[in-house]
Parts: C-alpha cells; sequence; structure tokens
C-alpha cells in the first residue's frame, strides 16, 4: 500500500469524526446557511481506537499528520485537521506542534486563532452578512475572491438595545448569540449617542488585563464558568467617532484606541499578546483545544501597558483623496469594496504611535460594502479576527452626532 493510499484511508476513516465529533464537541464546523450547534456531548472515538491507527508509531504518525495539514490548507477540506486534531490527546498534542497560528500560517484552524493576531504581510479576506430581521451579524471566511455566497463561519453577533446603551454579543454560535451559552466570547457596547464604544473580551487577553466589574455573571447551568479565571469583562479596545468635517460625502472619522496591544507590535519584530485557549469551558464539556505560542510571538508581559515606550497601538482611519473624475471622496479598496457608503473605511497605525511615510499607510483593517446587507472584512497583524470584527460592528450604528 502506497503512503498516499494510506492516508486517503485515514481520512476517510477521520470522515465520522470530522463530521460528528468536532461539530458535537466545538459547534465550530462548516456552517454557511445553517449554525446549528448539536449539543450531544458522545463522540465516536472508541470505534477509531480500536482500529488500526491506534498503535502507529510515533515518527509515522508525526509524518501523515504533517502531510495532511499541509494538503488541507483550505476551508472544507481543512476540516480534516481538526478532526485528527479532536481524536485523542497524543494526537492533539501533535497537532498543536504542526499547525501555526495566523500570524505564521495564515490559516484560521481552531477557535482560539479568532483570537490570535492575523497574519504579518497580508490581509486576511472575510465578510459580514447583516440580517435585519433579527439585528444579526455573521462574520465568514472567505472562500472565493468571486463570491461572497459561501464561507467558512466564523463568528455571529447579535444587537441589544438598552435604555441607555447598546450591546453587540459576540459568539461562536450563529444560531443561540447569548451571553449565558458556553460559545460566548466577548461583546462590544456603545453609548448612548453610539459615538464611543468598548470592547470587551470574554477571558484576559494578557496577565495584566483588569476585569471590570458588571451586574451580572456569565454563568453556565447555573455554574460559574471557571474557578481560575473570574467572571467579567475585560475592555481590549476603545472606538470614538468624532464629527465629519467632510460631512456626509466622506468617511467618519474614527480612532481605536488597542489597549491590549503594544504599540511596538507594528515595528518589525514587535510582538502582540496571543492567546492559546479558551480558558473557561466555553465549549461545553470537552476539554479546551489548546493551541501554542510560538517562539516569534512570545509575550512575557506581566501588567498592564503603560509608558511612553510601552504605550497603546492606537488606530485612525486613513483620509481619503478627492477624486477630480467622479467628484467625491474616495479609498483604494483594491477591489474589495464596490459601493459607496458612508460605513466604509480603513484604518492605519496613528502618527503618535510613531510611524512614518510607508509604515503609515500600510492597511491594518479595512472594511466596506459590496451589496445589500453585505460587507467585506479584511485585517492582519496584530489585530485578531475577534477584534477586527467588533471594531467593524461600530460601524453599523448611526451616529446622528457625527454627520
Amino acid at each position: 500500500m502506497s503512503f498516499k493510499s494510506i492516508i486517503q484511508d485515514m481520512k476517510e476513516e477521520l470522515g465520522s469524526i470530522s463530521r460528528k465529533g468536532f461539530d458535537v464537541k466545538f459547534g465550530y464546523g462548516m456552517r454557511s446557511r445553517s449554525h446549528r450547534v448539536v449539543q450531544d456531548s458522545s463522540v465516536p472515538v472508541d470505534a477509531f481506537k480500536q482500529s488500526c491507527w491506534a498503535n502507529m508509531p510515533p515518527e509515522l504518525l508525526r509524518d501523515m499528520l504533517m502531510r495532511i495539514e499541509a494538503s488541507e490548507s483550505t476551508w472544507p477540506p481543512r476540516k480534516n485537521v481538526v478532526a485528527c486534531a479532536g481524536v485523542c490527546r497524543n494526537w492533539r498534542e501533535i497537532m498543536k506542534e504542526i499547525v501555526k497560528t495566523p500570524e505564521i500560517s495564515g490559516k484560521l484552524t481552531f477557535p482560539i486563532s479568532l483570537k490570535q493576531p492575523g497574519p504579518r504581510d497580508s490581509l486576511l479576506q472575510c465578510y459580514i452578512k447583516r440580517n435585519r430581521s433579527n439585528q444579526t451579524y455573521y462574520l465568514y471566511l472567505g472562500l472565493n475572491q468571486a463570491s461572497n455566497d459561501d464561507g467558512k463561519f466564523l463568528l455571529a453577533a447579535r444587537k441589544c438595545r438598552r435604555p441607555t446603551c447598546t450591546d453587540y454579543i459576540i459568539s461562536l454560535n450563529g444560531d443561540d448569540v447569548s451571553k449565558g451559552r458556553s460559545t460566548y466570547i466577548g461583546k462590544l457596547r456603545s453609548n448612548f449617542l453610539g459615538t464611543k464604544f468598548t470592547i470587551y473580551d470574554a477571558q484576559p487577553p494578557n496577565a495584566g488585563a483588569k476585569v471590570t466589574k458588571s451586574r451580572s455573571t456569565r454563568l453556565i447551568n447555573m455554574k460559574q464558568v471557571s474557578p481560575r479565571v473570574p467572571a467579567g469583562n475585560y475592555p481590549v479596545a476603545h472606538i470614538s467617532y468624532e464629527l465629519n468635517v467632510l460631512g456626509s460625502r466622506g468617511p467618519r472619522r474614527m480612532q481605536c484606541i488597542m489597549d491590549a496591544i503594544p504599540a511596538t507590535s507594528i515595528e518589525p519584530g514587535g510582538v502582540a499578546p496571543t492567546q492559546t485557549e479558551f480558558l473557561h469551558s466555553n465549549l461545553d464539556t470537552s476539554p479546551s483545544l489548546p493551541f501554542f505560542r510560538s517562539k516569534s510571538t512570545r509575550s512575557e508581559s506581566s501588567g498592564p501597558l503603560s509608558g511612553p515606550k510601552d504605550g497603546v497601538l492606537v488606530l485612525r482611519n486613513k483620509a481619503p483623496r478627492w477624486h477630480e473624475q467622479l467628484q467625491c471622496w474616495c479609498l483604494n479598496f483594491n477591489g474589495r469594496v464596490t459601493v459607496a457608503s458612508v460605513k466604509n473605511f480603513q484604518l492605519v497605525a496613528s502618527p503618535e504611535n510613531g510611524v512614518t511615510g510607508q509604515e503609515n499607510e500600510n492597511v491594518i483593517i479595512q472594511f466596506g460594502k459590496v451589496g445589500k446587507d453585505v460587507f467585506t472584512m479584511d485585517y492582519q497583524y496584530p489585530i485578531s479576527a475577534f477584534q477586527a470584527f467588533a471594531i467593524c460592528l461600530s460601524s453599523f450604528d448611526t451616529k446622528i452626532a457625527c454627520e
């Protein structure tokens, strides 16, 4: 039997685990039309343990898993990589070493990768679909540059209006978006006027993060989330919108203060905090799938960012340029945005971070309209998909005071 046929047999045997195992445990399969998460915790792994793959020599097993990871580079085939990590502890430890963070690989594989910074040298292309009827927003990983009709479901957010503010609850589950569910990972909160926003992470982004007190403590099945992690909201970014001197013809003026990311992260060799696992048991009763922190992305932060050298990263929207032929203000989205909208924006590092020249023109996040209730969202290092999604959600709010 050839090596290629051995790998193919392994993929076929992993098929049932890929569909029933990982989707059941993590609720993170390929879902574009349906975002249902099965709550059954039974995983058909016993049969696999009794198969011929259980006693495979470690060297051969590692080689085969490396070949699978290298061959399944895009979704939906990449679900085989996820299935391998969910077989047993031994396989999971090997996959932790093989699969790289988005910063290095440019790929989103496990749920924790949504909390990790994106690639350094390119924008990771995603898109957002808005459902006006239930005020819900869905984030997808783009699989086809020519179409936004299908994609890998990543996150969902539901808008909740309150007397003095508006909350956007962000979850890994597209069908049940609420703080009380185990798939809740954070939220975006606005002030009464919709001009100032705060992004909260459900778990500490770094060792020095401080929890914000809340009237409610997030519970799962009437139990505290985890005795190791205090339940609460950890502010990771603040967004503010200012008066638009260009009127409705130009993009809004916005500023994002990334409290959890140092300004030095955008410099050559700079690093940003990288979460390696879900510290709480937010994936039902199964153990969380930890990710690893590579040597190039290790952060030894022991406290909150402070001081001039350890100042936080500040992002501002890129100034538009006047187009003489079109007689309007324009931004170059490189074909990723096709519909003019006041919501469209590009964020670059603020000059106060010490960037000049070409570095000041490097787009870290861009967001724009391409159709009715369809928007593209592209991001790169040092911002994560979760942070970028929350920043883009702030653009959907009506801001009467700024327009």
